[in-house]
């Protein structure tokens, strides 16, 4: 009789582990990225971002970062956009990234103007003819007020007087990239 319970209590604790597995969990929801808050944008700076990624991976960049793709194509105009909001800098060959800066913009009551513009002087050493001669080096004004890209202090946030400051090692790259000519679209 003892026998007939201790066996009952094991085939009856054997088949409790033989229970179905529990459902599965339920789907969760796809999370749509919140749309970054621009007040002017004919997508170019968004799609950069995208084509950014795809082209580098994550951008977790630190101010005074770049990245260059490993080729970048001889034929193909060059054109740069400009993000006032995520303070990124993309250069473009042709329909192609070629390269991704961090950047500082006109800082508030300084603010970078938005628009397309085209570089109309370009400057090795260029000094700035409103801020007491302060240097610019690998200068390329879009402005005929002067505003222009060029290297720069870049602390990671708006901190210029208009002017897109940018890492010097890619302002120097960027400057034979380019020409007079050369668009420029800055959305933000």
């Amino acid at each position: 009789m003892r026998r007939i319970i201790v066996t009952s209590i094991v085939l009856g604790a054997l088949l409790a582990g033989c229970t179905t597995a529990p459902p599965p969990p339920p789907p969760v929801a796809a999370v749509t990225p919140k749309p970054l808050p621009y007040r002017w944008t004919q997508g170019n700076a968004p799609q950069a971002y995208k084509d950014a990624v795809a082209l580098f991976g994550p951008l977790a960049m630190r101010p005074g970062e770049f990245k260059w793709a490993p080729a970048i194509p001889e034929a193909g105009e060059t054109k740069v956009v400009v993000d006032l909001v995520t303070q990124l800098f993309y250069v473009y060959r042709g329909e192609q990234l070629v390269g991704v800066a961090t950047m500082s913009s006109g800082k508030k009551g300084d603010e970078t103007q938005l628009g397309f513009w085209s570089v109309i002087i370009k400057k090795k050493k260029g000094y700035s003819r409103k801020y007491d001669n302060a240097p610019m080096p690998y200068m390329q004004m879009y402005d005929p007020k002067g505003l222009a890209f060029h290297a720069g202090p870049n602390p990671g946030y708006p901190a210029s007087h208009g002017c897109v400051r940018l890492p010097l090692k890619f302002a120097e790259r960027l400057f034979g990239l380019t020409k007079i000519g050369t668009k420029v679209i800055i959305e933000g």
